[in-house]
């Protein structure tokens, strides 16, 4: 294995973790905001905000991450796995930078005022245009769906690499100390 970090700077993992609560609270209130008409209100309040939220953490974790030096993946990663980690990461961020965008025009669009808490309000992004309004809805939802197959994607690989391969590359990312026992297979 190569000199150097085998995980990342404790900045960029509070970053990660910070970022994966608020992805998956977005998601969950997302949910629930159209399944529930009851809450939507309330929900629409919480999302608003944290949508925002979301974008400023987005901003601070790529400056982060530019000027931050990567652990290396484990050498039981091939070419192939690397590339696609890679590519991920990077429609991670975009995404993380599309949605709470594409949320704050389409309420621009909609005329809606964008409460972030109390009497603090954004500005507009788009002047309001229900056509323009109706497609941003559209987008916000697809980024959406976008987003949670991404998230369970890199889950699932984060998973398979930590409990089958058995690579220690959940590793790079953790907050707490992990220790990975080899299972002793007995011979007759």
């Amino acid at each position: 294995m190569a000199n150097g970090p085998t995980q990342f700077a404790v900045l960029s993992r509070i970053l990660h973790w910070l970022m994966a609560a608020m992805l998956l609270t977005m998601l969950f209130i997302g949910v629930s905001m159209v399944a529930s008409l009851g809450d939507y209100h309330r929900l629409v309040a919480i999302h608003r905000p944290l949508g925002i939220m979301i974008l400023i953490l987005a901003v601070v974790r790529l400056v982060n991450r530019m000027f931050t030096t990567l652990p290396p993946f484990p050498p039981t990663m091939s070419d192939w796995e690397r590339r696609v980690a890679s590519a991920s990461e990077r429609f991670l961020y975009a995404l993380m930078f599309a949605l709470p965008l594409v949320g704050w025009g389409m309420l621009s669009a909609g005329d809606y005022p964008i409460v972030m808490f109390g009497p603090l309000h954004l500005p507009p992004l788009l002047p309001a245009n229900r056509m323009l309004y109706a497609v941003l809805r559209e987008t916000h939802t697809v980024l959406a769906f976008l987003l949670f197959a991404t998230f369970l994607a890199h889950l699932s690989a984060v998973l398979f690499h930590t409990l089958v391969v058995r690579d220690r590359l959940v590793h790079r990312m953790a907050l707490w100390s992990i220790r990975f026992h080899k299972a002793k297979i007995e011979t007759d």
